[in-house]
């Protein structure tokens, strides 16, 4: 058995010194532990359990076949046939680690006008540049429940993203789902339940794509901690923590979001760190081949997440389309898994040209399909520095001198789509006499440093790893630059008179309150990705828990025993534990600013003060105690070799687990309260299309491009005569390619073959068989607003499957959402939610099919309300009867 040597742990530390440079994971804890083992007689290895397996399925399904993709894939089909081995090579091969503007780089096909294409972060923003809008997080998208508002934000990000020369824009993050509540990057998916997931990053990507950019919908698939995500260089020392999934569970949770995305059109899919059932996500050919081009029928091109990729010839079988950002095992040395690599593999066979062509064809047909043949932008801006000019390479021995930054400004009016997110986000959580909304004339004691900016600046700590004043956002490669960050206390300040501000998080001695004095109190909880460690944080809330950072419950504490009336305002990446305050008698009302972005102050401002009802609602519940959930939910630690991640507890997280073992939430999933109140009366359930237990039939696919499969002339990669080379980037070409020879020695995986899979029969279309979205029921509820002030109301489907079902399966899960317009005092509004199939299909792993467990018995029944908890309106399938009045099938909260 493998043993970690002196060498191998120098090895580690020098690739970490490297990698800590630039935007991957920091293995410094892990090299630690290494140096711990050195010389250890245990050699421990957890095995995948049984159960979940990997399986092969070969080879790669070509793209083109879906007939909304047939224009762009004739187009590219005419491109592809006419280029060079070197030409398709480039393409399919980041230039290396800062080897160009952007975050991600490939090369270029100039002949054929593609150039080099610019992938660039982040999900809520454009990373590392200057005269963006730094919109708020996804989590913040999804607490607003409402679809136009995230298409809105999606529309403004990738306006941005076009103005600024992005071809491929990072983002939106599905995954994780937050199946972990101290997972380190939930925050920047829309929330703890796969419809949720699914609104949120289907529009976002719809947004981004109306302006041609390519969005990525990422990370595929079960990447739900940030500790021991990555393999290890050299790889096969350890390796990256394996996420154990089962089928059902993976189609019905954990996919669901991603076949949405492709559904609406996303031109990308970015693999994640972790391994699948064994199996690395940037080779685990079931997830690539099998899920996603295959049954989901996703035609864009799949890349790797940075320096993810393990292995050259494997990751190219199993699917992958494009390597990220191109290195081999160890960057900044000039090796590639690819690039030369790549082009060897293709003229010694190994690798089949049928697949390269199918790799390259993916990318220029979503090049194509986004438009960007007409007019795009290049980049005129540089993640590496901000300087007006610079290296072209930064990475490289020796650089050409560029033109680097542009400084051109893309923000036009999106700092109103930035505070209307992120005001619509906020999401009152308790308000005892109305204490809310405020007066400006109240005297108001304001405590807590989240208040107010980073004294050295919001941008000073590179992306976003500190917690230091208002956190807007979390950190790690996810983040934005601020181009100006609105802090709450400024905010206040020109809102009302009477304002003292405490900035130390602990409490000030010797302070006298009066009677009408009002503490409003700012609390914090933080997290991101694993190359940073924060407070003891590696990325996950390892070290803080679920408790607020800074000692805030014990700041909560002190002010709510010195003022009668405490407003608590909590900015967080996630669920936090409340229970040392909220019942306090002087803790009269508290409000969840989730992630704002740079429009913290006036967007929570405009909820205070009631220029505006609240009107978010939590997209996750919060629990009495972490215990609440499954140990298999909570963070792992070291293990040698290989971190086993079993999701053993299925579909059952969040709301699901409390609901099946009857443990009340202290607040439920959806939970938000308004300034005024609403009625939902005079429900109605339309059938509009017979149940049946099976979809109808796929229609076969359609046809897709075709090539000479001859192996193209070597002198095709030779060295151009005369090409002056930049050190570092990573070039299609070979030395001596004239010598390279089949060898037939290359081993290939297990279960390998180029014999066509069968068509899927849960296939057929992008997302999968069309027939799954086919409407069954429509249900509609007049919504009232009853109060005193105008508000917006959100109304929520949760179904209940039938009393004779078969399948194990939660109580109630969300299928359809819909937000009301701003409705005044005294208005109605009828809303409408469709139910499609897919909404009350099983996954039957048998028929490897979407079940609907028809019932002539025992009905469906749809629970309608405004959160998980207290849902006493219900109609049924059978009966067509919708009442309410009915005992909540779920406990209600504490």
């Amino acid at each position: 058995m493998a043993r970690i040597t002196y060498f191998s742990v120098l090895l580690l530390t020098l690739t970490s010194f490297s990698l800590s440079l630039v935007r991957t994971p920091n293995f410094a804890a892990d090299i630690n532990r290494a140096q711990q083992l050195q010389g250890s007689s245990k050699d421990k290895r957890d095995s995948v359990p049984a159960g979940y397996v990997a399986a092969p399925y070969y080879p790669a399904p070509p793209g083109g076949w879906v007939s909304s993709w047939a224009a762009a894939y004739a187009k590219a089909q005419k491109v592809v046939a006419n280029m060079t081995l070197a030409e398709k090579v480039n393409l399919t091969t980041g230039t290396g680690m800062s080897m160009g503007p952007c975050v991600g780089n490939t090369g270029s096909a100039l002949r054929f006008g593609i150039p080099s294409l610019c992938l660039q972060d982040s999900a809520l923003g454009i990373g590392a540049t200057d005269n963006i809008t730094a919109f708020p997080a996804g989590i913040t998208v999804g607490a607003t429940w409402n679809k136009a508002l995230a298409y809105a934000r999606g529309v403004a990000l990738g306006a941005e993203a076009r103005g600024k020369g992005v071809n491929i824009q990072l983002g939106p993050v599905v995954g994780p789902i937050g199946r972990k509540p101290r997972g380190g990057r939930n925050w920047e998916g829309f929330g703890a339940d796969p419809v949720l997931q699914a609104w949120g990053g289907a529009e976002t990507v719809k947004g981004i794509q109306a302006n041609g950019v390519i969005a990525t919908i990422k990370h595929f698939i079960g990447n739900e901690q940030e500790a021991y995500r990555m393999d290890i260089i050299p790889h096969g020392l350890m390796k990256a923590i394996s996420s154990n999934i089962d089928d059902r569970t993976l189609h019905e949770l954990y996919s669901w979001p991603f076949a949405e995305a492709i559904r609406a059109g996303v031109g990308a899919v970015m693999t994640s760190y972790n391994d699948v059932n064994g199996s690395a996500s940037s080779q685990n050919s079931m997830m690539i081949n099998g899920i996603l081009k295959d049954e989901f029928g996703f035609q864009g091109l799949v890349m790797t997440d940075w320096l993810a990729q393990i292995g050259g010839v494997s990751s190219a079988l199993a699917g992958l389309d494009m390597a990220m950002p191109g290195d081999g095992a160890i960057p900044f040395l000039g090796l590639a898994y690819w690039a030369f690599e790549l082009s060897t593999s293709v003229l010694n066979g190994t690798v089949p040209l049928n697949r390269l062509n199918d790799m390259v064809t993916r990318i220029v047909a979503t090049w194509y399909q986004l438009g960007q043949d007409q007019d795009y932008p290049l980049p005129n801006f540089s993640s590496n520095t901000a300087d007006p000019t610079g290296p072209c390479y930064p990475a490289a021995l020796l650089s050409p001198t560029c033109v680097t930054n542009q400084y051109v400004n893309v923000q036009s009016d999106h700092a109103k789509v930035a505070r209307n997110v992120s005001r619509e986000a906020i999401t009152l959580l308790k308000n005892v006499n109305n204490t809310l909304p405020l007066s400006t004339s109240a005297s108001l004691k304001i405590f807590g440093s989240d208040a107010e900016n980073n004294p050295a600046g919001p941008n000073a700590c590179t992306q976003r790893s500190c917690n230091t004043g208002i956190l807007g956002m979390g950190w790690g490669s996810g983040t934005a630059n601020y181009p100006y960050l609105d802090a709450p206390i400024d905010a206040i300040k020109r809102k009302a008179a009477n304002v003292t501000y405490y900035s130390s998080d602990s409490f000030p001695s010797g302070l006298t309150a009066a009677a009408s004095d009002i503490a409003v109190v700012f609390v914090t909880s933080d997290s991101g990705e694993n190359q940073y460690t924060v407070e003891g944080n590696d990325g996950d809330r390892s070290s803080s828990g679920l408790y607020t950072w800074h000692n805030g419950d014990a700041l909560i504490e002190a002010a709510a025993a010195k003022y009668a009336t405490v407003i608590v305002v909590v900015h967080t990446v996630g669920p936090i534990l409340v229970e040392n305050w909220i019942d306090f008698p002087s803790v009269k009302a508290v409000v969840f600013a989730h992630l704002p972005g740079q429009e913290a102050g006036d967007s929570l401002t405009d909820i205070l003060f009631g220029e505006y009802s609240p009107s978010g609602h939590l997209p996750y519940s919060i629990p009495v105690a972490e215990s609440n959930y499954p140990s298999s939910v909570s963070l792992l630690g070291f293990e040698f070799f290989q971190v086993q991640d079993t999701f053993s507890e299925g579909l059952y997280i969040d709301y699901r687990y409390l609901n099946k073992h009857s443990i009340a939430p202290r607040f439920a999933f959806g939970h938000g309260l308004s300034y005024t109140t609403f009625s939902r009366t005079s429900a109605t359930i339309t059938t509009v299309t017979a149940l049946s237990s099976t979809p109808p039939a796929r229609a076969p696919k359609g046809s897709t491009p075709v090539y000479s499969t001859s192996i193209p002339p070597a002198s095709e990669v030779a060295w151009p005569t005369g090409f002056n080379k930049i050190w570092r980037y990573l070039y299609p070409y070979v030395d001596d390619p004239e010598s390279i020879t089949a060898t037939n020695t290359f081993v290939y995986p297990a279960g390998y073959q180029t014999t066509p899979q069968p068509d899927p029969v849960a296939g057929g279309d992008q997302g999968g068989n069309p027939a799954l979205w086919d409407v069954m029921f429509t249900i509609s509820v007049k919504v009232t607003n009853t109060g005193t002030v105008a508000g917006k109301d959100v109304v929520m489907v949760f179904v209940q499957y039938p009393s004779d079902n078969p399948w194990d399966t939660p109580i109630i899960q969300l299928r359809a959402f819909e937000k009301t317009d701003t409705l005044a005092k005294g208005a109605s509004k009828v809303v409408t939610l469709q139910i499609t199939r897919k909404d009350l299909s099983i996954w039957d792993v048998v028929s490897q099919n979407w079940i609907i467990p028809v019932s002539k018995t025992a009905p469906f029944l749809f629970w309608i309300g405004g959160s998980s908890a207290n849902l006493t309106l219900a109609c049924e399938s059978l009966s067509k009867i919708c009442s309410g009045g009915r005992v909540s099938p779920v406990v209600v909260p504490v």
